[in-house]
């Protein structure tokens, strides 16, 4: 049986960028296609800075799928506290969090340490960047 797979977007920037939803769409059906995966339509999150809401709505569908998709893992929660909430419920209910952009993903406690890293490098890339 395939997989089914939820794609989460955002309709607001992140990482300083700005990518239209029908991009964000696009790569997270054809990296569902790769994987053979049925990919459910994405939901899109909040444009309100910080906003979380469709997010954490998402997750009560867990048990009826088999995760979600996000096009980029730059578009995981700042506050660290609700990344691990997030993390958690995948890990607690056995569901796997893809990030599309960086062909990454979250299924067990193992996965977090490497996410962590690659977020805080992103992140700090990204500061340093803004200082030219």
């Amino acid at each position: 049986m395939q997989k089914r797979f939820r794609g989460y977007i955002f309709s607001r920037s992140f990482n300083n960028e700005r990518v239209p939803q029908y991009v964000q769409n696009l790569v997270i059906r054809d990296f569902c296609y790769k994987k053979n995966f049925i990919f459910l339509l994405s939901k899109s999150e909040y444009s309100m800075e910080n906003s979380y809401s469709i997010l954490k709505y998402s997750l009560t569908e867990l048990k009826k799928i088999d995760g979600i998709v996000f096009y980029t893992l730059m578009m995981l929660p700042n506050e660290r506290n609700l990344r691990y909430f997030v993390y958690k419920n995948f890990i607690k209910l056995k569901k796997t969090l893809y990030f599309a952009l960086e062909n990454q993903k979250i299924s067990s406690t193992k996965h977090i340490d490497y996410i962590e890293e690659i977020l805080m490098i992103k992140k700090t890339l990204n500061y340093s960047l803004k200082e030219f």
